[in-house]
């Protein structure tokens, strides 16, 4: 195992993947001559060449759709925004095209591409950078949804994305590109819509993924002093969905919390609420209890984001609460 930072697992899992197929190639804006606005393709120019590590304008859109072009023609692009708030202006090109062609084509055209770049809230950013569209991009059929939480995963399952011969949405987070973590030597995989366990419990499921989840574990450590175990699920892929993780954990507990960085209506919680009740619900001795953020758009001021966004004291309450405490 190494220890490496969450950007620099990035660029290594687009890098080895470039070396391994020329098909491959980067495209977005400052990817290039800056080495990625968070630093995430850095050297990938100087290795690759202008060809395959391509800056762009300032034109989602319109590099969205190269990608899903060349993707039909046996390429397979990875597509950054510098923010997935940005991937708006392309979501055109990613639903009624990149989504769709498969089908629409009768199988003739596979669309092997990966859109990544950060989701969600990174500070004072604002409401229109700081927006969470895991759900969005989840509920279009078509799409993979992959949300990693620390480096190894965004290593494997990047370099799976990148494999992948459907079109994936990679989401990241701006506050995480720093985050340190040990990374397996050599060649690893992790496969697509597969959830781990990242804490074994026997009294809760808590589900959640993304960096969010990191409130998880600070609440898990300290109801652990007060006799609570909490079991952990990372769901690494939105879509599709690992509903067995999850529903064999909650048989076993009997009591789900799930955390999620994003608005409270319709969204990933909203369809794990509904898969346990609708599978588990005979094991179930409490509500399913959900945790998101304020129903507003994203505050600036420190302290009405930090009363938006949901935290461990949150997730102490929630589990409190299921547990009749």
């Amino acid at each position: 195992m190494k220890t490496i930072q969450f950007r620099e697992a990035i660029c290594e899992a687009m890098t080895e993947e470039m070396r391994r197929d020329e098909s491959i190639y980067l495209m977005g804006e400052e990817v290039a001559e800056y080495n990625g606005a968070y630093k995430a393709s850095k050297g990938m120019l100087d290795e690759f060449g202008p060809k395959r590590v391509i800056d762009t304008p300032i034109s989602e859109l319109g590099f969205a759709g190269i990608g899903v072009g060349s993707a039909m023609n046996g390429n397979r692009p990875i597509i950054e925004f510098m923010t997935f708030n940005f991937s708006l202006v392309g979501i055109d090109q990613i639903i009624n095209n990149a989504a769709k062609m498969r089908q629409m084509s009768g199988g003739q055209f596979n669309i092997p591409m990966v859109f990544r770049g950060p989701t969600a809230s990174a500070g004072q950013l604002a409401a229109t950078h700081s927006q969470a569209f895991e759900s969005w991009y989840a509920n279009c059929p078509g799409l993979k949804v992959v949300v990693p939480s620390n480096p190894a995963d965004a290593k494997g399952l990047l370099k799976s994305s990148i494999r992948d011969d459907d079109p994936v949405i990679f989401m990241e987070s701006e506050q995480m590109y720093g985050d340190k973590g040990e990374v397996p030597e050599g060649e690893y995989l992790i496969p697509l819509g597969v959830a781990e366990i990242k804490r074994e419990g026997t009294d809760v499921t808590i589900v959640s993924f993304g960096k969010i989840i990191k409130e998880a574990y600070k609440a898990a450590d300290e109801l652990t002093k007060e006799g609570i175990e909490c079991e952990i699920i990372d769901l690494r892929t939105v879509r599709p969905m690992d509903h067995k993780t999850i529903i064999d954990s909650v048989k076993k507990t009997n009591r789900l919390v799930v955390l999620e960085e994003a608005w409270p209506f319709g969204n990933v919680a909203t369809e794990i609420a509904y898969q346990v009740q609708t599978q588990a619900f005979d094991y179930l001795d409490a509500p399913v209890v959900k945790l998101n953020t304020g129903d507003t758009p994203a505050p600036y001021s420190p302290v009405l984001l930090a009363e938006w966004l949901p935290n461990s004291n949150d997730v102490i309450k929630a589990v409190k609460k299921v547990m009749y405490k």
